[in-house]
């Protein structure tokens, strides 16, 4: 219990400051891209942040719903990405809270924020000042309803392709560690040479 609650909270640090590092890089990626552009280059902003939200839930999802099993062969094959699939569906709970947790629940906030500088163009541009209630409704509206609409279509094939889906993401991870030495998700084979019982070494000759 104490080892489990010292990993939850070790882990629990780390996502924080993974956290705070990924909102302050995709508030700053957001930031640049609006700053100057029209309100339908903001509008393309929005549903790119919303697309980011997605895509990380069905990543998610997937870890979550994927089976272990079906990769030891493809690991024993030395498949690559095998071994880091296996790595995520391990720590599956982890994968999970950064994809879903983390980049969502920052796309979530980021959304909005976008959105309250496409109201403004919208408003400036079109002289739209007395129903700027009005616009702000119906983009609130739209955004929640790409939003849901497709996390909803995105659990369904994340749940059915949940083993195909990490596999390429294990695929992924590969590559960065091949080509970049970033290590994510391995596993490691940590299995020692054991001497057999009941064998015994005959003595080195001089």
């Amino acid at each position: 219990m104490r080892t489990v609650l010292k990993q939850s909270l070790r882990w629990a640090a780390t996502i924080s400051l993974v956290s705070a590092l990924t909102a302050m890089a995709l508030s700053a990626s957001s930031n640049t891209l609006l700053r100057g552009v029209s309100w339908s280059g903001g509008l393309l902003v929005v549903l790119l942040i919303i697309a980011i939200g997605v895509v990380f839930d069905m990543l998610g999802i997937a870890a979550t719903a994927a089976r272990e099993a079906p990769f030891h062969s493809m690991a024993a094959k030395k498949v690559p990405g095998a071994r880091h699939a296996i790595g995520i569906i391990r720590r599956a709970d982890q994968f999970s809270n950064f994809c879903n947790d983390v980049v969502g629940d920052i796309s979530g906030i980021l959304s909005g924020a976008a959105a309250f500088t496409v109201v403004t163009g919208l408003i400036v541009t079109f002289h739209l000042d007395e129903s700027r209630w009005w616009v702000e409704m119906m983009m609130v509206a739209i955004i929640s309803a790409l939003t849901v609409g497709g996390k909803a279509l995105g659990k369904t094939v994340s749940i059915r392709y949940a083993n195909e889906i990490i596999f390429r993401v294990g695929q992924l991870f590969y590559f960065l560690e091949k080509r970049f030495h970033i290590r994510l998700f391995d596993v490691k084979n940590n299995k020692k040479r054991k001497r057999k019982r009941g064998v015994v070494h005959a003595p080195r000759s001089n």
